[in-house]
Formats: structure tokens, C-alpha cells, sequence
């Protein structure tokens, strides 16, 4: 299902069952007394979709693991979402629930099949982390845990949702996202009366992520792809961009002649530097197009030719990867490439890399960013010239500064 016809159902639908059911939890307090769990023991966090928000939830889980165990903690995510989760390693397999969006009936009868697991485990505290739908609230709520911690619009900001959580938070726009995820998870422990004041310290930003674990064989699998799709041999410099993303927000895309003059740059600057150009299968017809403007050997593409797990693997043989802020900017933190990211309506204050190897572009406009929580991502902007402010000059400068530093490999100009 796409993304735009996602967001339609969750408004359309959405709205009236945060209504229905904010109005049955109103009844059921008036005839039945709310269950207190003497101890928090299961904790469930609803994340369906944002697959690189979901690695920067990785301290926040990891706390609630410390807290409950491995075996105790569970997460719901899209189907299609889940493979980084298996990849972070992180909770048991059994214990990510998933949903398939591919068709509307099936989702529905996905959907029905998790609320019955979730309400047979017997989850003592769920933790909402979408912030751009009503889905994961009425998910939140029907999972029947009594605690039930996500964001409520207060004074009217952000979408709708009603009024399902327990314990209702007001959106910090002022602290990056990993650290508003451990606030959540600290949330669980404060009396609901005193919210949404916390008194508490900001979470401290976490550390490296731990790296991917390679099973045996995934390296020459991927090395045999890409020396298929191109003239790349081992011990040569690969770069990795990624053009495009998906039709979530392009706003977020940086121009596409901005690649065009890149490619062509630092092909005419390294004499045996290799560059491909990734993306979902979707995407595939515009990298070629794309590649046919630059017109140049050394260049190639594996957009859809790799699976995501794949694409992990892939950044063990690449240098750099140059993105906009999407989901394989965070990704890539699992792996020892360098990472470029180019920020525009969002900012890297809230989405920045958490790892040493990332590397943030922003223009800093007084317009910049202008997506939020609090506007559901509906910007007015018709024109980003938040990225048409990042010079191919200064990505180009960057990208040759960690080539040719003393990490790693140096290639000589």
C-alpha cells in the first residue's frame, strides 16, 4: 500500500475510531475501575512504520530490557519494516508482531490477529513511538495494557487521536528523537496527574550502535551483485548515493543535477573510484534515467537489485554514502561506512546521526525545518530550497575530505 493512500485511511478512518474509542474508554472508566499492575512486567512498543527512527529507539529498548528481560519486551512494526529489527539484534524474533500492508483486507485481518496475541500476553505497558498517524494509538489501546504512553494534541497540535493514553505526553521539539524515546520508557513510572511535566534530566544522547552481525558468506554474495551491476572490483573505492526517497516527504530530495554534477566531479577526480546509485525497486527507472544524464564509465546501479538486509551488507565495501534524511542515513550506522546526510525541511537537532561516522549538511534557513509533530509533516512548502542551499560544492568537498582522510584505505587524487 502507498504511502499516501496510508495516510488517507489513518484520517479517514482513524479519526472516527479515536473518537469511538475515546468515547468507549469514557463508559468503561464510568462502570469499571481502571487495572493498576502491581509491576510493570511486559512492555510493548508501537512503532509501524519510520524504519530509521526505529534504530534510533534502540537505547530506549535496550533500557526496557535492563528493566524486564529480553523475553518480556515486544515490538509492532509494518511487515516490511521489521528487517531492522533483526538486524539491531536486539528482542527476540518471536517477539516482533507484524503487520502486512499489502491489501486492505489482509491488513485488516493482520491487524486482528496481533490485537488477540497482544491482549492474550497480557502487556503491562505500551509505548506509542508513531507520531504521525492515529493507527498506533487505537493499536496502543487495544493492545489492553493499562499503561499506555504516547502523545495527546493538548492545545490542537499535531493530528488528532483522541484520548487513549493513560499517560499523555506533549511533543519536545528541542531534544533529538533517541532521547524523547527514553523519556517515553521513563514515563511509564510517573503518576498520569503529574504529566506532561517530567522532572527529570534530558536522557543522555547514546553512544555507537552495535555493529551488524555478518553471517557467514553475506559479503561475497553482496561483492558478487555489484560486480555484476558494474565494472567494480575488490580494493576499489566504492561510493554509494542515494538519490532518492520515498513519496513520504520529497520535500526531503536534494536536486537531482546536484548528483549529476557530483558523479561527474569525482569521477574526474579519482581515476579508480567506482560510484552506484541505490534505492527501493521503485525507484530503479529513475537511477537509470538518471544514470543516462551523467553518462559516464564507473558508474552503476543497484537500485533494487539488493534486498534491505543486503544493502547493510553493502556498506561494508563502500567508503561513503551520500543520502537525504531517510531511513538509510540511520541505518548505516549499524556499519563502518561514513555517512553524508543532507537535512533540509527536517533538522539533524531532532534526526542527526548517531554515530561517528555521520556527517550532517544543512543550510540552516529560517524556514528550515518546517515538517513536525505538530503540523503532521503537512508543509506549505512548494519549493525546498532548504536543499537547493547545499551546494554540489560542498558535498563534494566533504565526500573528498573522508576519502582521502587518514580513516580507513587513503585514495590518491
Amino acid at each position: 500500500m502507498k504511502v499516501s493512500t496510508m495516510r488517507k485511511v489513518d484520517r479517514w478512518v482513524g479519526v472516527p475510531a479515536c473518537a469511538a474509542m475515546t468515547a468507549g474508554r469514557r463508559l468503561i472508566s464510568l462502570l469499571l475501575r481502571p487495572r493498576t499492575p502491581a509491576a510493570v512486567r511486559r512492555i510493548l512498543f508501537v512503532k509501524p512504520a519510520e524504519q530509521g527512527a526505529t534504530v534510533l529507539a534502540w537505547p530506549a529498548i535496550q533500557q526496557a530490557i535492563q528493566r524486564v528481560g529480553r523475553e518480556n519486551v515486544y515490538f509492532l512494526v509494518f511487515q516490511e519494516n521489521r528487517f531492522i529489527l533483526d538486524a539491531l539484534d536486539v528482542i527476540p524474533p518471536e517477539n516482533v508482531l507484524t503487520i502486512s500492508t499489502k491489501g486492505l483486507l489482509n491488513m485488516i485481518r493482520q491487524t486482528l490477529a496481533v490485537v488477540i496475541r497482544l491482549r492474550g500476553l497480557g502487556i503491562d505497558a505500551a509505548i506509542d513511538y508513531e507520531f504521525y498517524a492515529r493507527a498506533s494509538a487505537v493499536l496502543t489501546y487495544l493492545s489492553g495494557a493499562p499503561i499506555r504512553v504516547g502523545l495527546h494534541a493538548f492545545a490542537g497540535e499535531g493530528p488528532y487521536r483522541g484520548n487513549l493514553m493513560t499517560h499523555r505526553l506533549h511533543f519536545n521539539p528541542h531534544i533529538h528523537i533517541s532521547q524523547f524515546f527514553q523519556v517515553q520508557l521513563a514515563a511509564v513510572d510517573v503518576p498520569p496527574d503529574r504529566l506532561p511535566a517530567l522532572d527529570m534530566p534530558v536522557p543522555e544522547p547514546i553512544g555507537e550502535l552495535p555493529p551488524l552481525k555478518l553471517a557467514a558468506g553475506e559479503l561475497e554474495t553482496v561483492r558478487a551483485k555489484v560486480r555484476q551491476a558494474g565494472s567494480w572490483m575488490e580494493g576499489q573505492p566504492l561510493v554509494l548515493l542515494n538519490a532518492n526517497c520515498s513519496d513520504l516527504l520529497p520535500l526531503r530530495r536534494w536536486p537531482e543535477q546536484r548528483y549529476v554534477e557530483l558523479t561527474r566531479r569525482l569521477l574526474d577526480r579519482y581515476d579508480d573510484l567506482h560510484i552506484a546509485f541505490t534505492g527501493a525497486p521503485e525507484e530503479a527507472p529513475g537511477v537509470e534515467a538518471l544514470l543516462r544524464r551523467i553518462d559516464r564509465p564507473r558508474t552503476f546501479s543497484l537500485a533494487g537489485k539488493t534486498t534491505l538486509r543486503e544493502l547493510l551488507v553493502l556498506y561494508h565495501l563502500a567508503r561513503v554514502l551520500v543520502t537525504n534524511d531517510s531511513g538509510p542515513a540511520h541505518f548505516a550506522a549499524l556499519t563502518p561506512i561514513h555517512v553524508i546526510a543532507l537535512f533540509g525541511p527536517e533538522t539533524p537537532r531532532l534526526f542527526g546521526l548517531r554515530t561517528r561516522h555521520g556527517h550532517a549538511l544543512s543550510a540552516g534557513l529560517p524556514c528550515s525545518p518546517c515538517v513536525s509533530v505538530h503540523n503532521n509533516r503537512l508543509s506549505p512548502c512548494r519549493r525546498n530550497v532548504c536543499l537547493e542551499r547545499i551546494t554540489t560544492d560542498e558535498v563534494f568537498d566533504l565526500v573528498c575530505q573522508v576519502l582521502e582522510s587518514k580513516v580507513g584505505q587513503k585514495i590518491t587524487a
